[in-house]
């Protein structure tokens, strides 16, 4: 029998940003595949500041040559970090990708994600765009993990956001304990199922967590850089979303900043139902 097949897609959370080991990153799936089977082709096509483009068009063609079993696909921060963001983009692009995997047979890892706004401690005017972000890439996530049937993981919310011991200096990425955080709760997920029957991964670190100084260090230098290197496009339009909040806020009608967000959500995903009927059609 051959070994099972786990491919992973993504950004720097599924590169393993946060978890060091020698001289590169480990991450949760890493430590997902070790408890998968007793034997495991475990590829990691993530890279760090990928969008849903990125992984329809240069990361889905590749894992489908691999013809995996298992494939997580954890993606969608980058894409609210872009003044380019457009949910309708996001969801037609999930949905190819959803359904390439499907179609080839595969068990489907998906996962929503926290807002970097809030996880960062912005203001209530900067974070409230970013989290209106997240939150219509999460109902998109929820909508089209339920469509194909996969194994979905609810990493938005719950006490691990609230333990600083789970993250790393940045605040954005998951530190070691953060990382076997999400792979248990996915072994968990997939053990319910049959599909993972290796043991579980420790939740304990292997690795002393980084000093305070290191820390220090690394944000006042690569750390520095990546959030620069993601938010460069989007400042300026972010000051002028948070303008509008402010507005809003003042006149009392914050509610239609919401509405508006979620009728964009709402619109998104009957154009994928429309576009789905036509094509049985």
């Amino acid at each position: 029998m051959r070994p099972v097949r786990f491919v992973s897609l993504g950004d720097s959370l599924t590169e393993g940003m946060g978890d060091p080991v020698g001289d590169g990153w480990r991450g949760w799936a890493a430590l997902l595949a070790d408890g998968l089977e007793p034997s495991v082709e475990f590829t990691n096509l993530a890279v760090s500041g990928a969008q849903t483009r990125d992984v329809m068009e240069r990361q889905t063609p590749a894992a489908l040559a691999l013809k995996p079993d298992v494939v997580s696909v954890v993606i969608g921060v980058n894409d609210t970090l872009r003044r380019t963001f457009d949910i309708h983009a996001v969801a037609a692009r999930l949905d190819e990708v959803y359904a390439a995997f499907r179609a080839q047979g595969a068990v489907l890892l998906t996962a929503c994600l926290p807002d970097p706004g809030s996880m960062l401690g912005l203001p209530a005017a900067l974070e409230r765009p970013l989290a209106r972000r997240q939150l219509a890439v999460n109902t998109v996530v929820h909508a089209l993990s339920e469509r194909y049937g996969a194994v979905h993981l609810h990493a938005a919310e719950g006490a691990w956001l609230r333990d600083r011991a789970m993250w790393s200096a940045d605040r954005l990425h998951p530190g070691e304990r953060g990382h076997r955080q999400l792979a248990l709760r996915f072994h968990a997920l997939l053990a319910k199922q049959g599909i993972a029957t290796g043991a579980a991964p420790s939740a304990e670190p292997e690795f002393p967590p980084p000093t305070r100084s290191a820390s220090l260090w690394w944000l006042a230098t690569a750390g520095t850089a990546w959030v620069a290197r993601r938010c460069t496009d989007l400042l300026p339009q972010l000051l002028t979303l948070a303008a509008a909040e402010v507005r809003h806020r003042v006149g009392g009608t914050s509610a239609r900043l919401d509405l508006s967000a979620a009728h964009a959500v709402a619109s998104a995903l009957a154009a994928l139902s429309v576009a789905e009927q036509a094509d049985a059609a």
